[in-house]
């Protein structure tokens, strides 16, 4: 594992250690509604795995958040919340699995029901997330900028070309697939009334 991925998978332990924690919740239950086991999210916690996208999203589904959220820092990192997020400040991760590329782009903590990510999916990827519905809901709308991206929500199918918007309601298993020859980018932007489990310093 290189320096960078190394740095982005302490970045995920630190917050899901402090996440867990502000829930008041054991590896136990947390792995009884992740359906992660409870070796593994304490590897995660501990900045010893390098778990997929898949895991991570259920490991997000247990804590009640957002995907995105495993990527800021935890908010006792003992900074202030600030409203522009510089470029080389914005955390990028890559999925082992898939090699899809994610990159946080808002603020980490401000005060915002939104969050946007941009993705950088490759050719002949597949991405397939199991989880439901969430309390408080998620909402999500895609924006293809490159490329084409078959999204399957449920029983519905979705085909989407450059300059498509799809909104969604995370709300049943998601499927994201590449079925090209050429890479696909695209823009998500989150919107979930989280609430705030942290205080910033």
């Amino acid at each position: 594992m290189d320096m960078a991925g190394r740095d982005i998978n302490l970045r995920i332990a630190a917050q899901a250690r402090s996440l867990r924690a502000a829930m008041g919740l054991s590896l136990q239950v947390l792995a009884t509604r992740s359906g992660v086991s409870r070796s593994m999210i304490s590897l995660i916690e501990r900045g010893e795995a390098s778990p997929t996208a898949v895991v991570l999203e259920r490991l997000a589904f247990g804590l009640g958040v957002p995907l995105a959220r495993l990527f800021d820092p935890p908010a006792d990192h003992g900074g202030t919340p600030h409203p522009v997020a510089r470029r080389a400040q914005q955390p990028q991760w890559r999925d082992p699995a898939s090699g899809y590329l994610r990159r946080n782009v808002s603020p980490p903590h401000w005060p915002s029901p939104i969050k946007i990510v941009e993705v950088d999916f490759p050719a002949g990827a597949r991405i397939a997330y199991e989880t439901g519905s969430r309390i408080p809901p998620v909402y999500q709308q895609l924006w293809l900028l490159t490329g084409r991206l078959q999204v399957t929500l449920g029983d519905e199918q979705h085909r989407l070309d450059a300059g498509d918007c799809l909104a969604m309601l995370l709300d049943r298993p998601t499927v994201f697939a590449n079925r090209t020859r050429h890479p696909a980018r695209y823009i998500v932007v989150i919107s979930a009334d989280i609430p705030c489990l942290e205080r910033p310093a």
